[in-house]
């Protein structure tokens, strides 16, 4: 692996994890197609200045606000976060933004390029650690919220994606939301990840209650169809069948 896992200090009842080799070695995959797809994707995909990527962020926060609003937390400046696979701590931001308290804000993530540039970003009192979430440094219960944004669709190793959510549920306290956006279709030209069904979010979340909702345009489509218009985005995004992704809020009892 490129990097240790967490360093926090209070472990509290934090369960010890035994490493698993099949484990590692699907880490050591997502690091390696991470930096590849670094490689290969220009970063202005990402900007906010490209039509596309504009209109898919303004859209997904839309989603995002109006669900915490509906779930009773609209209120984020007493709420402790944790953005699991947190890149370039885009989210992390954006809950800065929508009034969460950035010291109360955590991000983790595998690739030490990511945390330098979220360090160079995000507000100085944001915690940012890189390591893995398979094993997170954290006590049971200590957070309000945490999120995971494409994070599972990346993990191939069913295990691992296990081991990944019961880490989330167990640093989550009673009651507390894990908010979910990944894509539940799948894309047959990228062998590297894999759709993940609401009936597989089921699964890896037992005995918790989802809010589940269609959203994002599929990003080809809108690429192709943000460069001659924004009008027929608008359009091509009322149409449920072409949402490819799922935003969710995912209520642990």
């Amino acid at each position: 692996m490129s990097c240790t896992p967490s360093q926090h200090t209070s472990t509290g009842n934090r369960r010890p994890v035994l490493p698993h080799t099949s484990f590692i070695s699907e880490q050591d995959r997502i690091t390696d197609v991470y930096r590849e797809r670094n490689r290969l994707i220009p970063a202005s995909r990402y900007s906010y200045f490209d039509t596309s990527n504009m209109l898919l962020v303004q859209s997904r926060e839309r989603a995002v606000l109006t669900s915490l609003k509906k779930h009773g937390l609209a209120r984020l400046d007493n709420k402790r976060i944790l953005d699991i696979g947190c890149g370039n701590g885009g989210w992390l931001r954006d809950f800065t933004k929508w009034g969460a308290c950035p010291s109360l804000l955590h991000g983790v993530d595998l690739l030490p390029d990511r945390i330098s540039y979220a360090r160079r970003f995000c507000p100085p009192d944001v915690h940012l650690t890189c390591g893995n979430a398979a094993q997170l440094s954290y006590e049971d219960g200590h957070f309000d919220i945490a999120l995971q944004a494409t994070v599972f669709t990346s993990i191939l190793d069913a295990g691992l994606q296990e081991r990944v959510a019961a880490e989330m549920l167990r640093v989550v306290r009673s009651g507390g939301a894990i908010l979910w956006y990944d894509f539940h279709v799948g894309n047959p030209r990228n062998p590297n990840v894999r759709a993940v069904k609401r009936r597989d979010i089921r699964r890896l979340f037992p005995n918790c209650s989802l809010d589940l909702q269609r959203v994002t345009l599929a990003p080809p489509i809108g690429r192709a169809v943000a460069r001659w218009s924004i009008a027929a985005y608008w359009i091509c995004e009322t149409l449920p069948l072409l949402r490819t992704h799922y935003f969710g809020v995912i209520r642990k009892p």
